[in-house]
């Protein structure tokens, strides 16, 4: 847990911006549900760590793999071993920035679209996702839904499983992030 709040703050740092401009959530949300005829898999993992610069309109997450979880064990050994690989690959990233000209200071509810790097598997493309971030108070949420197509970042599905696992996966990211209270 230390090492991911240095991680933050020194992201945070190295953002050109305020301390009070940086957001920061170390236990956002993230699931992905895939549907099949077989069997319906889906994994969640809090402990997904944030970062959201408001003058920048940059944003940054990272999933460490091994932190999602299923309702069989079988299966988290299957997505960790098998699928992921998450020894070689332990981290899901994406790093972006919000497209629309929106002030993130302002309180209110707002429909973005955030492109940038998603790096998963040891493949990075780049994404358009689409979503929502709510200021209210002192807390940004984040809420975003997109889907992710496993051949993209070469994700082999073994042929003797193939009508088991859909070859899209529905993600989605839950962040209720507040400002660092890093000091420059």
């Amino acid at each position: 847990m230390k090492k991911i709040l240095l991680f933050l703050l020194a992201l945070a740092y190295l953002l050109p911006a305020k301390s009070q401009d940086v957001y920061i959530s170390t236990n956002s949300t993230v699931s992905f549900f895939s549907e099949t005829p077989v069997e319906n898999i889906d994994a969640t993992s809090n402990q997904v760590v944030g970062a959201l610069n408001v003058s920048t309109k940059t944003v940054f997450f990272k999933a460490k793999m091994t932190t999602f979880t299923f309702k069989k064990a079988l299966m988290q050994e299957h997505f960790n071993e098998n699928y992921v690989e998450s020894e070689k690959y332990p981290n899901a990233t994406f790093n972006g920035a919000v497209n629309e000209n929106v002030d993130l200071r302002k309180e209110g509810t707002y429909a973005i679209t955030v492109t940038g790097k998603f790096n998963l598997h040891g493949i990075e493309k780049e994404r358009t996702i689409p979503g929502t971030i709510t200021v209210k108070g002192e807390t940004i949420a984040v809420s975003c839904e997109f889907d992710v197509k496993l051949s993209d970042h070469e994700i082999k599905i073994p042929t003797v499983v193939v009508k088991n696992i859909s070859e899209v996966v529905k993600v989605k990211v839950q962040a209720n992030m507040l400002p660092s209270k890093s000091e420059k």
